[in-house]
């Protein structure tokens, strides 16, 4: 450990950080500018797509069945499984996946997505994954559109973003107990210093949500590490782990989507569906996804239910409440790098982090190139901060108007999730005394 210790000084601590920097900076902001998007990427694609919005909802759903049979007969020449997703709100549509369409079937990932009009059972629109803005963003951010190199490359600058955190951490950490400088924000000493100033106290603010989301993001591009460690098996996100196939005799009458979807209940009469998928050959059944109250998971929640096509008869069955702790904490991953486990304030903080790294990355190379002499410092132009400053509190007033809606319903949805952990704590206390 002393000769660990004599190696690993600050000076050296200070090289990682900056060779860190200089070499993944670029991809850090990258990353965290797309993420910081993507947390409303439903929200934008919306905005961006009107078409997709309904704007005076009423009346019930049409059946399962009925759309269905409106995608297919949009779209004849497509043989297979359909998922069908229900909407989170009642202004939104239906959407129904089709994963390996022959226009894209050689991409990595680019499945055919039909909007239906849950009132109606009318397509609205049929788009391609990858070819609309917020499909395309959401490649750069999980896969720097290089496929699945670029997956790999993504999980381990999620490493790389932990490291670069840790160390920034312990350099902001006065040495001999300084802390009024590190503390400080020197405004009238140029806009070098004051750069540096902002630098630190961002990075100090932002250091826990940049973990946590550096830290799932590993995860996410690498399950097989934690799953390794939990001894949670198929629990990564979109993994909905092995073919569950029909054992009963093909007939003239096999299961519809309504019936299938009546079936599920029965282990799940409280839950709310999520999503139905078809099955896919002779043998394949139905899969149906509904989610529990409690459940951290919002849009991929990991209640499951797999019906016979032919007899009706449930297969199998996954629950959450019965899930060891590894498997939990797998759960969470998703819904945490998200945002969506933490309500409508803690997506808002997530969009706030991930804007962090492109400062640190523009800040601190600018710092870098003003102490090799290539950027000259100069006073803080206070008439134009005062301007931006102006134009952002307006930015921040339309964002917050545009997000109040989503983040009143976000709050009325987490509500019963809130009291079922609350719950759950105290039973697990109660239990441990």
């Amino acid at each position: 450990m002393q000769i660990l210790s004599r190696y690993l000084t600050r000076a050296v601590w200070l090289k990682i950080h900056l060779y860190l920097a200089l070499g993944g900076g670029f991809f850090f902001a990258l990353i965290g500018l797309t993420g910081s998007l993507n947390v409303y990427r439903t929200e934008l694609d919306t905005w961006l797509n009107p078409q997709l919005q309904i704007g005076q909802p009423h009346g019930p759903y049409q059946s399962l069945d009925k759309m269905l049979a409106a995608v297919k007969a949009a779209h004849p020449q497509r043989y297979g499984s359909w998922t069908l997703e229900l909407p989170e709100s009642p202004d939104r549509m239906v959407i129904a996946w089709y994963e390996k369409p022959q226009e894209t079937y050689f991409a990595y990932y680019a499945p055919l997505m039909v909007a239906v009009n849950p009132y109606t059972a009318e397509v609205v629109e049929s788009r391609f994954w990858g070819q609309t803005a917020m499909t395309w963003l959401l490649d750069v951010h999980t896969q720097l559109k290089l496929d699945s190199f670029g997956w790999q490359c993504v999980g381990v600058l999620g490493a790389l973003l932990m490291v670069s955190v840790m160390t920034g951490l312990y350099l902001w950490w006065p040495v001999g107990g300084d802390w009024r400088r590190v503390f400080a924000l020197r405004l009238t000493q140029g806009m070098m210093r004051l750069l540096m100033d902002v630098h630190r106290w961002l990075g100090l603010l932002s250091a826990g949500a940049l973990l946590v989301l550096a830290f799932t993001g590993l995860q996410l591009s690498y399950p097989q590490i934690l799953e390794a460690l939990t001894g949670a098996e198929d629990m990564g996100h979109g993994n909905n782990g092995k073919p569950v196939l029909s054992t009963a005799r093909t007939n003239s009458r096999p299961v519809r989507l309504e019936e299938a979807e009546f079936i599920a209940r029965g282990p799940f009469p409280r839950a709310t569906l999520r999503r139905v998928t078809t099955p896919l050959g002779e043998d394949g059944t139905y899969r149906v996804n509904v989610r529990q109250a409690g459940e951290v998971n919002q849009k991929h929640p990991f209640t499951m239910v797999w019906i016979d096509r032919w007899s009706g008869h449930i297969k199998t069955v996954r629950d959450p409440n019965r899930f060891t702790r590894g498997e939990t904490l797998m759960t969470w991953m998703w819904p945490l790098h998200t945002g969506e486990a933490l309500g409508a304030a803690g997506r808002f903080a997530w969009f706030l982090a991930g804007l962090c790294p492109g400062y640190f990355y523009v800040s601190g190379l600018l710092h870098w190139l003003h102490r090799r002499g290539k950027v000259q410092d100069r006073p803080v132009p206070w008439h134009k901060l005062r301007q931006a400053g102006v134009m952002g509190l307006a930015a921040a007033q339309g964002l917050w108007r545009f997000a109040l809606p989503y983040a009143q319903a976000a709050v009325q949805r987490a509500r019963p999730l809130v009291q079922a952990l609350w719950l759950k704590g105290r039973q697990w206390w109660a239990a441990r005394r």
